[in-house]
């Protein structure tokens, strides 16, 4: 799915680096959530000039371009959460826009399963959930009514999510960067921050080949969030802790044993959804997660180690709390990371006609999240606004669909 959209800064910009640029808003990061943000701003003031800084030389080269695809209903979120609101509001602009400029997508619907007795609880309260977010087309469905919509599932009741879709969202970032540019905001790819200075009146952004002094800059930088805060802001509460998400896909022959979407019963301490079968937009089936500490914060291969980067993560007090609390999950976990075989029987909870040989290795994605000093895995976005500066420090899923309006609530901050 990683799309390569690049961005050529204009020649003006090629010949002078070494000067200072200047802009009134800066957005640092080149995912869906930093674009929406700069399309948004320049949707509300076409006139503002404003300049959007990309580390990688083309946009949602991370979190965005390594996204399994997935519309969320918003079926999840707490009701009246940052993540509920911007869900259900950013779903309905998500498919606005793709209208608007013909980017294909599916509103192919999903099942959440229970496979077992112990889950029906959790079913009924992800389902009273679903209606308190206004989701008033979810329907319970019994275990024969499951296998008429998915005929090799194993499953004791469900609930059938019609919202639910599929989409490309490394398109929707490369129209969002035409249209960006087409309104005059400009695009720097391969310009990583790597010191921020405040002034009396502005803000300098150093970047090796070029230094931006703006009136208000916008940290969109998703994986390096906390370390681009943490510029300006010198006692944190908070630190980005990342989890690699592992994936197969089906062998194209045995895509016919999921017709659509497949999820569990999350649990609902743990704020990651369990290993699901996806249909996705190009016709393929993608079975996972898991969710595995990563030693780098872009550590897409396990063989990827970055020692400081590591060490940061195992020093926070926060993420050992959650390696205390979760230690038996997070051993299963890495457990699947390594066999196979393990990962497979995971799925089988699922559909047990899935082999081992059925599995294909598929790209992995890393997810940022959150974590406090007191060790909670921080579930809802956070923003955070200081003199001359919004910090979006945790959007994890459902961010994708949730940009547009994310990017509308920054915008308004932004401008206010």
């Amino acid at each position: 799915m990683l799309g390569f959209f690049f961005v050529i800064p204009p020649l003006n910009i090629l010949t002078f680096v070494h000067q200072i640029m200047k802009y009134q808003y800066t957005i640092i990061g080149g995912g869906i959530v930093g674009l929406a943000t700069a399309y948004q701003i320049l949707h509300m003031q076409p006139d503002l000039k404003i300049v959007l800084l990309e580390k990688e030389l083309h946009v949602a080269a991370h979190q965005t371009g390594h996204n399994s695809g997935v519309i969320h209903s918003g079926l999840y979120y707490k009701p009246g959460s940052l993540k509920a609101k911007n869900c259900i509001l950013g779903y309905q602009m998500l498919l606005e826009f793709c209208d608007a400029y013909q980017i294909p997508y599916d509103l192919c619907g999903k099942l959440v399963v229970a496979t077992d007795e112990s889950e029906l609880p959790e079913l009924e309260k992800l389902y009273q959930r679903g209606l308190e977010n206004g989701l008033d087309k979810i329907t319970k469905i019994s275990q024969a009514e499951a296998k008429e919509i998915e005929p090799h599932l194993n499953v004791l009741a469900g609930i059938k999510v019609p919202y639910t879709g599929i989409i490309d969202y490394t398109a929707v970032c490369e129209k969002l960067a035409e249209l960006v540019q087409a309104k005059g905001g400009v695009i720097l790819t391969g310009h990583q921050v790597v010191k921020i200075n405040s002034l009396p009146n502005s803000i300098q952004i150093h970047c090796a080949q070029a230094v931006i002094e703006t009136e208000q800059y916008i940290n969109c930088a998703g994986l390096y969030s906390d370390k681009v805060a943490g510029l300006t802001h010198k006692n944190m509460d908070t630190r980005i802790i990342p989890f690699r998400g592992e994936y197969f896909m089906l062998k194209p022959e045995k895509r016919y044993l999921v017709k659509n979407l497949i999820y569990p019963v999350p649990d609902p301490n743990f704020p990651f959804l369990g290993v699901h079968f996806t249909r996705m937009i190009d016709g393929g089936v993608e079975a996972g997660p898991n969710a595995v500490f990563a030693f780098k914060r872009e550590g897409y291969k396990m063989s990827d180690v970055d020692l400081e980067e590591m060490f940061e993560s195992l020093a926070w007090p926060g993420f050992r709390k959650v390696m205390l609390k979760y230690w038996k999950t997070g051993l299963g976990e890495f457990y699947r990371s390594f066999s196979k075989a393990a990962f497979t029987k995971a799925l089988q909870k699922l559909i047990p006609e899935v082999q081992e040989d059925d599995l294909i290795p598929a790209e992995a994605g890393v997810r940022a999240q959150a974590c406090d000093k007191f060790g909670g895995l921080i579930d809802d976005f956070k923003i955070i606004e200081e003199d001359r500066a919004i910090h979006i420090l945790n959007a994890p899923s459902p961010a994708a669909t949730s940009s547009l309006s994310i990017g509308l609530t920054i915008a308004k901050m932004a401008l206010r």
